[in-house]
């Protein structure tokens, strides 16, 4: 595919730009400045209010996506499989399919190392292109989210993870809340690009959840970074909406039949 092949060429030479979507106003946006759009399992915590991700579904993410869908024209389109519907090869690949057909992205996301190995060649083998996520892995954590890689087991551990899941074929694979050092070593040692979130510059890309970036989720986590304040943005026009109909100066001729 055109749009990965591109992706895998950025390896070494250009920092990967990605970012989150979940609805066609956003992703029209930020397309023109995205390498990739991921239609994240996020959405749970950012939109509903969710203590975990493992309470979206995968028709809550096809409905997201179409929206996504019809706001991309740029950019790589991933979408995350939720909790639970890739614990077999053939239930994997009968919601991917799924997914794939009825939003026309252009590939998936799938959490864990090793353990998912099989899962991955079996779509790779049928034809779906499958993106990788290691680190903190959001579907499996209970509690806290703590960055992986302090100890040396964990981070043979990853290295294992990360060697394994290539060589089964994923196009690119996201580390999450991982040690600077780490990130390092695994970026230097794979052939395809690393997305980093809370996993240092030493990442071949970064990928943000928009809403966090943006300024209106109040993110505490501490890989966040505030790029803008969205919420001033929207008390302000508020406030002025809220002035001018009191005031009677909305609506005004102009908008009027």
């Amino acid at each position: 595919m055109k749009k990965i092949r591109k992706l895998l060429e950025k390896k070494n030479k250009s920092k990967i730009i990605c970012l989150t979507a979940y609805s066609k106003n956003i992703a029209e946006v930020i397309d023109k400045f995205t390498d990739l759009i991921l239609v994240g399992d996020s959405l749970g915590s950012v939109l509903y209010n969710y203590n975990s991700t493992r309470k979206v579904t995968l028709n809550m993410m096809i409905e997201h996506t179409k929206s996504v869908r019809k706001g991309v024209s740029k950019s790589l389109l991933v979408v995350d499989m939720p909790y639970n519907t890739y614990r077999t090869r053939n239930e994997a690949l009968k919601n991917c399919r799924k997914v794939i057909k009825e939003t026309n992205c252009d590939a998936i996301k799938l959490e864990g190392g090793i353990k998912i190995v099989p899962i991955i060649k079996h779509l790779v083998q049928k034809k779906i292109p499958v993106m990788g996520h290691l680190g903190i892995l959001p579907q499996s954590v209970k509690g806290k989210f703590k960055f992986k890689g302090k100890k040396p087991k964990e981070r043979d551990q990853m290295i294992k993870d990360a060697k394994a899941i290539e060589q089964a074929g994923v196009f690119s694979f996201v580390l999450e809340g991982v040690e600077k050092t780490l990130s390092k070593i695994i970026t230097k040692n794979s052939k395809i690009p690393t997305i980093g979130i809370g996993a240092s510059e030493n990442c071949d890309g970064q990928i943000l959840v928009t809403d966090d970036l943006i300024g209106l989720t109040k993110s505490k986590i501490k890989f966040v970074k505030e790029f803008g304040n969205i919420r001033k943005t929207i008390r302000d026009a508020v406030k002025k909406y809220r002035r001018e109909v009191k005031s009677l100066k909305f609506p005004s001729k102009k908008y009027l039949y």
